[in-house]
């Protein structure tokens, strides 16, 4: 996983309340459990104008020009500015993968539902809450300013503008670590590397018979 310490991003705002996760990646790209290849079809029905399916030459497709992933001012963006409980209904994982992969390193919004939450912690993206009157301010800077990047360093848990206006977040220390180092559950789990080989042999003289011949 990607360890995330330091981010100066340009903004993209998708300015609706209950972004759900098959408007993040439709059901029809879940057949891959593969963690790459999902960022062409990041808001796949928003983005397109007929309908997408696995295996196509996305190039080849009708682009909606309306949709903000499509404007020129918000190509490479890095930053996700949403509204409330984005990442709502299924629990699919490859929602995080999809925004990871075209290149979305942090979101802000008031509110998540919760998998999704969780999700993003594990996938190496930043969820950052912030409230809404201060999410409406991002919104109204974003759309009136091209270019608009926000700094976010996750060691101070701060966001900060352009002009130098900076607001805190909170996050749960556990999942700071775990960002800062790059560590997902498979990480965390290889740190004990030593001792889960020590119990292995251990286990293997104590109860031979459990492993059969070798």
């Amino acid at each position: 996983m990607k360890k995330f310490e330091k981010l100066t991003g340009l903004v993209v705002p998708i300015d609706r309340a209950n972004v759900d996760t098959d408007a993040i990646i439709p059901k029809q790209y879940l057949k891959s459990i593969k963690r790459s290849g999902f960022g062409p079809n990041l808001f796949d029905d928003w983005r397109y104008l007929d309908r997408g399916e696995p295996g196509m030459d996305h190039g080849q497709r009708r682009i909606n020009p309306d949709f903000v992933l499509n404007q020129p001012r918000y190509r490479g963006a890095q930053v996700l500015l949403a509204r409330d409980n984005f990442g709502c209904g299924s629990s699919r994982e490859h929602a995080p993968w999809a925004l990871d992969d075209y290149g979305i390193r942090a979101i802000i919004a008031p509110s998540y539902a919760d998998i999704f939450f969780n999700n993003c912690f594990k996938n190496g993206l930043l969820p950052i809450v912030l409230d809404r009157a201060t999410v409406d301010r991002l919104f109204r800077e974003t759309e009136t300013t091209p270019g608009y990047r926000l700094a976010i360093d996750l060691a101070a848990q701060t966001v900060t503008t352009p002009g130098g206006v900076e607001f805190r977040f909170e996050i749960d220390a556990f999942r700071k670590h775990c960002l800062a180092n790059g560590l997902d559950d498979i990480g965390l789990t290889l740190q004990h590397i030593g001792e889960i080989e020590a119990y292995e042999v251990r286990r293997r003289r104590e109860a031979p018979w459990l492993f059969g011949r070798s």
